[in-house]
């Protein structure tokens, strides 16, 4: 049992904090879905961390207050991005409590350095977001105290505290939208948990590699692929920059006579020339970030509290007219929108080389704004847009009032099979209306059906139904009634099938088993075997099977 932890352990949990990071970094960086300038948040933390470790390495002294001033003045040096920000003020925080211990600290110490931490990341944040890791580590601070009676064992500890964490972290995206809408968890968030996961590996003795993040916030992840990949990201419809400069630089060597106080003076006073401000620090060094018209303006504050080093000021405006341009050039004529649930339906329209493909359909319609949303994401003039369910049509055609540049051109997809079809007669060699029609044709060449349970006792197109009774349908009607759901999926295709029919293919989903779907090509192919039969995981909710023939 470990109850406390010295000078020595403590720099070993820093240091391993930052490696299990930059190991997990890349997984780190793929949850960041928002188009940031600064960079990633993995990379972000990362490099953030190594500035610390650099300055505590440097670090002769092994007292506490030398090393936790070295960490604080190391992560606040190398500070880059939101999250790396954020994260430094974090440190800064628990190193502005550890600094205080002569010898060792225990639980509780940590538990009051953990709340320390909290209040300085959030008073780093000109208007703080929940839903971000500044929820996560609030969330870890407002239980660390209870924790650290319950347990004097600093194993027993952290693991409770990384636990918290992570029920934290899975609550990022209820509280901020735009994660729930990507589908990921609060990249940061995950970010200071792999560095948690670092503290309790150092305490442990145990190994650090790249699979010692949680696999919940990588499956978190791969959902998100429903939008494309994290390259594309980004609304294309750049618009105007309200302030043209980033401006960033260190205040050092400040005057004598400055105080804390004209510290947060000069953060209100540049947040009257701009946003996106940052001005977090100390009497021996402070950070500033602001995006401004005045740069000059920013800079002469504050001389008024020291001398300016490492000053960096960027034109966002040719920034924005160099991606304007780019976005541009790259333009194409056309690309491809689906809608659909189910992640190997998702990736079967990918391979059709559907730009982008979002999440809906039966019992999760999108909106038009989603939809909207997601065609100004494509980098083309003109978007097919395959609803793939009946009740999508409609928002997909209001959402034509709602794109800019775009032309939105729907072609009335009832089911994903349809989608299918429609995705594979497109040809980018030929025109807009040449397209449009030769898909509108293809979906009037397929025939589709999907099987499910009936939800309720009812009568209905010649069936007596019972709940829970295995049927099957196309979209208007139910054609078939089966004892389980293989004998239901040959009736359906049986009610379906043409003379003509050459093709049969059956997509599985989330409630069915490899298995069960072999079982169940091998008896198609039996019962139908003037057709070829094939057989793809669609991972879609609510249907067991969809079918189409061809």
């Amino acid at each position: 049992m470990q109850k406390t932890i010295n000078s020595t352990e403590f720099r070993k949990m820093v240091a391993n904090g930052a490696r299990m990071l930059e190991i997990n970094r890349a997984k780190v960086d793929a949850l960041n879905v928002f188009p940031v300038p600064d960079g990633d948040t993995g990379t972000n933390m990362s490099l953030t961390m190594q500035s610390a470790i650099k300055e505590m390495n440097a670090c002769s002294s092994n007292r506490f207050q030398e090393i936790c001033d070295a960490v604080s003045k190391g992560a606040l040096k190398g500070a880059r991005g939101n999250s790396g920000v954020i994260s430094s003020q974090i440190f800064r925080g628990i190193c502005s409590v550890l600094k205080d211990t002569k010898d060792s600290f225990d639980t509780k110490t940590f538990a009051k350095a953990m709340e320390a931490g909290t209040k300085v990341a959030y008073s780093a944040v000109s208007i703080p977001k929940e839903g971000t890791i500044l929820t996560v580590v609030r969330l870890m601070s407002e239980s660390a105290v209870k924790l650290a009676q319950k347990n004097k064992d600093f194993v027993d500890f952290f693991t409770a505290l990384i636990e918290v964490g992570d029920e934290a972290l899975a609550k990022t995206p209820e509280l901020l939208p735009v994660l729930k809408k990507a589908g990921v968890v609060d990249s940061g968030g995950v970010g200071l948990m792999t560095i948690m996961r670092g503290f309790l590996a150092a305490i442990t003795g145990e190994e650090i590699d790249a699979n010692s993040i949680p696999t919940e916030a990588a499956d978190v992840k791969n959902e998100n692929d429903m939008f494309g990949d994290n390259s594309d990201i980004i609304n294309l419809d750049l618009g105007d920059i309200e302030f043209a400069y980033c401006t960033e630089f260190f205040i050092i060597h400040l005057k004598q006579m400055t105080t804390l106080a004209d510290i947060d003076k000069l953060k209100e006073k540049l947040m009257s020339i701009g946003d996106s401000v940052i001005c977090i620090g100390d009497l021996e060094l402070v950070k500033v970030h602001v995006h401004t018209n005045t740069p000059g303006v920013a800079l002469s504050y504050a001389l008024e509290l020291g001398e300016l080093d490492r000053l960096k000021i960027e034109n966002m405006l040719e920034e924005n007219r160099a991606l304007k341009a780019k976005l541009e050039a790259e333009k194409k004529e056309m690309g491809m929108l689906a809608i659909c649930a189910g992640k190997g339906l998702e990736e079967i329209f990918k391979d059709l080389m559907c730009d982008r493909v979002i999440e809906g359909g039966q019992t999760m319609n999108p909106s038009a704004q989603d939809i909207a949303d997601a065609v100004q994401k494509i980098n083309a003039s003109n978007v097919f847009v395959f609803p793939n369910n009946s009740n999508v049509i409609l928002a997909a055609e209001q959402a034509k009032a709602l794109v800019n540049n775009r032309t939105i051109h729907v072609i009335p997809t009832k089911n994903v099979p349809q989608g299918f079809s429609a995705a594979l007669a497109f040809n980018p060699d030929e025109s807009v209306p040449e397209n449009k029609t030769n898909m509108t044709h293809a979906i009037d060449n397929v025939a589709s059906g999907m099987v499910t349970h009936a939800v309720r006792d009812t009568t209905m197109n010649g069936f007596k139904l019972k709940t829970g009774d295995i049927i099957g349908l196309d979209n208007k009607r139910i054609l078939a009634k089966g004892a389980n759901v293989s004998d239901a999926t040959v009736s359906l295709l049986k009610a379906l099938k043409k003379p003509d029919h050459e093709m049969i293919t059956l997509y599985y989903g989330a409630d069915v088993t490899e298995e069960d779907a072999s079982a169940l090509t091998e008896k198609v192919q039996e019962e139908f075997p003037e057709c070829e039969v094939d057989c793809h995981f669609g991972g879609q909710p609510v249907y067991y099977y969809m079918v189409s023939l061809e």
